[in-house]
């Protein structure tokens, strides 16, 4: 598996082709979550399914996609929503637009009777929409083959995610799995949460880019 010095290594590269100005089209990159993704992907198998939203490198590049291959499709102006029959892999930028695509395949691995499992990654701000809602009850009542990952850096956009929704704890904070690696946090590690009889992970960590391209941080309050 790709390591955590890889994984930064790779988008320090797109920043500086992107600076360069070899990149036509808007890239959203990744820092801080490495060591919780990492943990995350040694449960993937190769056959499984993930869905991935629009910061989709490092997961594709954890589920063993090439690196030059990932490369060409940033390059190609596809960041946000390149996909992979080869590796069951699946992103869209649309928020929480995987969502339903993904139950649907774990409903078709279900009643095909396999042992491949789905992923599906969403950000905390997707966590609190209706479609999360409805699709975690969905699979918990139909015992669906899927594992939902809430990615929460505590930002929706460039807005607190608690200050949107204007209430102290988001879905799926009833235990502590924040990234220990990160002091910002001071978590405890990632964690599982069982909702509605299925499968939620949550890690948190501090985001090392803007929401969008390299430039400066912006905080709306």
């Amino acid at each position: 598996m790709i390591s955590r010095q890889e994984l930064i290594g790779f988008e320090e590269e797109i920043k500086n082709i992107f600076l360069e100005g070899k990149i036509r089209a808007p890239v959203h990159l990744s820092r801080g979550n490495e060591t919780p993704l990492i943990r995350i992907f040694k449960s993937i198998k190769r056959e499984d399914w993930v869905f991935s939203t629009h910061r989709s490198h490092y997961h594709a590049l954890l589920k063993g996609i090439d690196p030059e291959w990932v490369r060409n499709e940033i390059l190609a102006g596809r960041s946000m929503h390149f996909n992979n029959k080869e590796h069951n892999f699946f992103s869209s930028a649309i928020v929480g637009g995987c969502l339903p695509i993904a139950l649907g395949v774990a409903m078709g691995i279900k009643r095909k009777r396999t042992k491949r499992h789905v992923w599906v990654f969403v950000g905390d701000m997707a966590a609190e929409s209706g479609v999360f809602h409805e699709c975690t009850k969905y699979a918990a009542r139909h015992k669906l083959p899927m594992t939902f990952v809430v990615e929460d850096n505590r930002l929706s956009t460039n807005t607190p995610t608690q200050l949107t929704w204007g209430k102290e704890k988001l879905s799926g904070d009833a235990i502590d799995i924040h990234n220990p690696y990160d002091p910002f946090w001071g978590g405890i590690g990632l964690g599982n949460l069982v909702y509605y009889g299925v499968n939620i992970i949550r890690y948190s960590y501090r985001r090392g880019f803007p929401h969008i391209n390299v430039g400066k941080f912006v905080e709306f309050k």
